[in-house]
């Protein structure tokens, strides 16, 4: 063997090791926001294409000072966690508002429609669960109700 060379089922380990996670700032994600013309009230970044994680969802979102996001959503088979990073505000859980304040965590479960509402210092919070696709249902004019 060269000095340099790894034997065949060390060579495979290190591989199959290095393959098995992903990095990403979240900063360094696409803001969907933009791209769907709601940056005035919020960021949106999706990063689960690019950790290339298949079963996982997640969602960095950042609500800016006093503004609500641009719409609400509810899904019929997953639940996601919410945790405020920084920041407040509430959340509207169909029709009860939850205030939110730094490291707070919310589970919400599947049927039950939310929305943020960020207070005057912004917030921003991180939001995982499990990925089912077509599984999310927007809805419109949640806040009016």
């Amino acid at each position: 063997m060269a000095g340099s060379e790894l034997p065949v089922d060390a060579a495979r380990s290190l591989t199959s090791s290095l393959m098995s996670y992903a990095k990403k700032n979240l900063r360094e994600v696409e803001d969907m926001a933009v791209k769907h013309g709601i940056s005035d009230t919020q960021e949106a970044r999706f990063p689960r294409g690019d950790l290339g994680a298949e079963q996982t969802g997640v969602n960095y979102l950042i609500i800016k000072p006093g503004q609500r996001e641009a719409f609400a959503h509810r899904h019929r088979e997953a639940e996601e966690i919410y945790v405020v990073l920084a920041g407040s505000g509430r959340v509207k859980l169909d029709h009860e508002l939850v205030d939110l304040a730094p490291l707070d965590a919310v589970r919400v479960g599947p049927g039950v429609t939310r929305a943020f509402e960020a207070g005057h210092d912004g917030l921003e919070v991180l939001v995982f669960g499990a990925h089912v696709d077509g599984d999310g249902e927007m809805v419109q004019d949640f806040w009016a109700e």
